[in-house]
C-alpha cells in the first residue's frame, strides 16, 4: 500500500498531507488551550502574542551561571566527551561537523534537568492546556563558515505524517546556547502561518528521515505557498543573547539561513506534546520514524523541577 493510498483511507485525518497536489487546510485546533488568569505563567499580552503570531520570545528566564553550565555541557556533547548511541548524531551535508544531537535528556543529566524545569514546563502546559511530555529533544549546532540552512517547514507536518501525531497540540522550546543575531543564521518564523496547514506534495520515501535530517526535501511547501504565507504580517527573526528562550507552535512555518560568519549558533530544542495527544500510526508514511525522533511509549506527565539548574 502506498503512503498516499494509506493517507486517503484515514478518513478521520483532519490534516492529510504527502498528496498528489498541494492543498491549504484551515487549522482545526486551538493555539492557546488555557484561559488566561492572573496566576498564568505568561502575561495576557504574551498569551495574545503567541496566539496571534504562533511564537513568543522570552528573555532572562535563566541565570548567567545556568546558561554557562549548559553551554559547557553542549560543548562536551559535541566534542565527543559523552558516549552516544549510533544514529543520534547528525553531521552537516558533505562534512563531519556536528549538525544535530538527539535525545539530550538521556545523555545529559543537566539537559534532563532543563527539560523538566518548571520555568519552561509550566508555560508549555499552560499553552497546551494539558500535562506534557517530551516528544523529541535535540541540540542544533550551526558552525561558523559552513553551517547549512534549515529550509522552511512546519514541524507538525512531519510529526503528523511520519510520527503519527494526531492534532496540533505541541510546541517547541528553543533555548539559545550562543548569541543569535541577524548575521549567524537565526531562527526565522512566519507570523500567523500556524493558522494554515499546508498539505504538501509527494509520497514519503522509505526511511526518509535518514536524508531529511541533513536536508529536507519531502514535506516542503511550494514557493507560491511560502510567498503567500510570508506576505502578512511577514517574516520575523528570533534573536537575543545566550539564554533567550523561543517558544513556537508546532505548525508555525520556520527556517534559518546558512551561517557564513565566524560565529557559531547553537540552540537546545525540546518538543513538548500534550499527554492527550499521544502518537498513533503515521498518517503519511508506511512506518514511524525511530524512537529518538518521536517518543512512542505511554506518555507520562513530566515531574516539574524547581530551583537553579546547576
Amino acid at each position: 500500500m502506498s503512503a498516499i493510498t494509506y493517507t486517503a483511507e484515514r478518513r478521520q485525518d483532519p490534516y492529510p498531507s504527502r498528496l498528489p497536489e498541494e492543498r491549504w487546510l484551515p487549522r482545526q485546533d486551538k493555539t492557546v488551550w488555557s484561559q488566561w488568569c492572573r496566576d498564568a505563567p505568561l502575561t495576557a499580552q504574551q498569551t495574545e502574542h503567541f496566539d496571534r503570531d504562533g511564537f513568543i520570545v522570552l528573555r532572562d528566564l535563566f541565570l548567567d551561571e545556568e546558561v554557562k553550565a549548559l553551554i559547557q555541557e553542549s560543548a562536551a556533547l559535541r566534542g565527543g566527551e559523552r558516549e552516544l548511541e549510533e544514529g543520534i548524531v547528525i553531521t552537516e551535508p558533505g562534512s563531519d561537523e556536528v549538525r544535530t544531537i538527539f535525545k539530550l535528556p538521556e545523555y545529559s543529566p543537566l539537559f534532563n534537568r532543563l527539560a523538566s524545569d518548571r520555568r519552561v514546563v509550566d508555560i508549555a502546559s499552560y499553552l497546551l492546556g494539558d500535562d506534557v511530555y517530551i516528544h523529541q529533544s535535540r541540540l542544533n549546532y550551526k558552525s561558523g563558515f559552513i553551517g547549512k540552512e534549515f529550509y522552511w517547514h512546519s514541524d507538525f507536518e512531519t510529526w503528523h505524517a511520519e510520527d503519527g501525531m494526531p492534532r496540533m497540540r505541541a510546541l517547541s522550546a528553543s533555548l539559545f546556547l550562543t548569541d543569535n543575531d541577524a548575521l549567524n543564521g537565526p531562527l526565522m518564523l512566519m507570523s500567523g502561518s500556524h493558522r494554515h496547514f499546508i498539505a504538501c506534495v509527494g509520497e514519503t520515501p522509505e526511511d526518509n528521515y535518514k536524508s531529511s535530517l541533513k536536508k529536507q526535501e519531502v514535506g516542503m511547501p511550494s514557493y507560491e505557498a511560502l510567498a503567500k504565507l510570508a506576505k502578512e504580517p511577514g517574516i520575523q527573526t528570533a534573536t537575543g543573547k545566550a539564554g533567550t528562550l523561543v517558544l513556537f507552535d508546532g505548525n508555525t512555518m520556520h527556517g534559518s539561513n546558512g551561517n557564513i560568519t565566524p560565529f557559531a549558533r547553537s540552540n537546545a530544542f525540546f518538543v513538548f506534546n500534550a499527554v492527550s495527544n499521544r502518537l498513533e500510526e503515521p498518517f503519511g508514511a508506511k512506518k514511524p520514524r525511530p524512537e529518538f525522533l518521536g517518543f512512542r511509549g505511554e506518555p507520562k506527565p513530566m515531574e516539574k523541577a524547581s530551583g537553579k539548574l546547576a
